[in-house]
C-alpha cells in the first residue's frame, strides 16, 4: 500500500466530529454504527488518509474492520471519545500497544 497523501479523516456522529474541519480533518459521518465496518474499508482503500480518527461507538461497532489494519503501518485507526462520553476503549488500545511494544504496559501500570 502506498500513501500519497498525508490527509486525517475522523468518522462519527456529526455531532462529535464537526469541530474538527476547524483543523484541517476530513469529516466523515458515519450516522450508524452498523455502517462503521464498511465505511471504514471505503475509507482506508482510498489510500488518501495516514491517520483515521473514530469515535470509540464507530471504533468498537468496526472492532473487526480495525483489527485487519492493527498490523498495517498505515492508515493509523484511532478511537477517540464521541460525545456520548468515553467507554475506555482508546487506554485499553493504548496500553495494549505499550505492552507489546516494551513487554509490559509502563503508562498505566496493568
Amino acid at each position: 500500500m502506498r500513501y500519497m497523501a498525508d490527509k486525517i479523516a475522523i468518522i462519527g456522529d456529526m455531532e462529535s466530529i464537526k469541530g474538527f474541519s476547524a483543523i484541517g480533518f476530513d469529516i466523515i459521518e458515519c450516522s450508524s454504527p452498523e455502517k462503521a465496518s464498511s465505511l471504514l474499508r471505503n475509507i482506508a482503500q482510498t489510500e488518501d488518509y495516514s491517520i483515521i480518527f473514530m469515535t470509540e461507538q464507530m471504533y468498537e461497532a468496526a472492532e473487526k474492520a480495525c483489527k485487519k489494519y492493527e498490523e498495517k503501518q498505515l492508515p493509523a485507526i484511532i478511537p477517540i471519545p464521541g460525545i456520548t462520553g468515553n467507554s475506555g476503549v482508546g487506554k485499553k488500545r493504548l496500553s495494549h500497544f505499550v505492552e507489546r511494544a516494551v513487554g509490559s504496559d509502563i503508562i498505566f501500570g496493568n
